[in-house]
């Protein structure tokens, strides 16, 4: 199952693209895969694992090949949230099945607490909700401060910072986000300022996410079963970290998935392959409890 049909669909203030790997008859209700601001490409390696049930994998707005009307504004989990309701209503209204990575699973939280009969279970991998963490106020300053590193500095250094913080392990410090970044050049990012300011994660996601607060109250009363899932190797990472703590508001426990915290890459997706055939079994398991 390669082939799929590529859709747009006009929505408040942006365009989404979005792809349908259709399978008819299937007793499954469709699967959708996404992440943010990761495109549909990276779940390419995932979605043929499932040739059983429909697979929709979609462009967050700003990402791949959806636009916004505003290029480079600020795009929030609600609108994001809205972008997927209008898709599964185009797929004639759910429910459906989905797994949700990174910043899109924050995103998948808010379309869970508002529109719950859309979707019947919500595996929601590693969301980056740095509110939801017990050293919150250092998380959300260290965020705070990717931002100002990026609109003082450039694309570089606040990618360099952002590369360190994901990768830090354990509770951020209190002086974390007054610290030195590393330099641009050790991996290998541009180390003079290009003067853009648009970029997807650093200028249009990265607070908006990471500063989300999720209506706890709604995804625990509602019908949608919602399952926090965290890599095997991504042990006490912020993503990590937050996944257990959103399961622990949640009144459940966090589901280990193989690999990292984008686990279901393949071996040519993003430099850093994942364990994509590994990762679509433990999700089948999951979806089908």
């Amino acid at each position: 199952m390669t082939e799929f049909e590529t859709h747009t669909l006009d929505v408040p203030g942006a365009v989404v693209a979005y792809d349908v790997r259709r399978v008819e008859g299937s007793s499954e209700p469709p699967l959708l895969l996404f992440g943010s601001p990761m495109d549909a490409t990276g779940f390419a390696a995932l979605a043929v694992h499932f040739t059983d049930r429909t697979v929709v994998t979609y462009d967050p707005r700003g990402a791949g090949r959806s636009t916004k009307k505003v290029p480079g504004s600020e795009s929030t989990p609600e609108q994001h949230a809205d972008d997927v309701h209008r898709i599964i209503e185009e797929l004639g209204g759910g429910p459906v099945d989905i797994l949700a990575s990174s910043g899109g699973a924050v995103n998948a939280l808010a379309l869970v607490a508002r529109h719950p009969q859309q979707v019947r279970t919500l595996v929601a991998h590693e969301p980056p909700v740095s509110t939801a963490v017990p050293d919150r106020e250092e998380a959300l300053a260290a965020m705070k401060d990717l931002h100002t590193t990026y609109q003082r500095d450039g694309f570089g250094p606040a990618m360099a910072k952002f590369i360190a913080l994901v990768g830090f392990k354990g509770p951020f410090p209190a002086d974390y986000a007054d610290r030195p970044g590393p330099a641009p050049s050790d991996f290998g990012l541009p180390t003079q300022d290009d003067g853009s300011r648009d970029d997807v994660l650093l200028g249009q996601n990265l607070l908006t996410c990471s500063h989300y607060e999720p209506d706890y109250d709604a995804l625990r009363n509602g019908p949608t079963r919602v399952v926090l899932a965290v890599g095997v190797e991504s042990e006490g990472e912020l993503a990590n970290r937050a996944a257990h703590a959103v399961a622990e508001k949640l009144g459940t426990k966090a589901v280990a998935f193989p690999s990292h915290h984008a686990g279901f890459l393949g071996p040519n997706d993003y430099g850093m392959a994942g364990e994509p055939e590994a990762f679509a079994a433990t999700l089948r398991r999951v979806l089908s409890e």
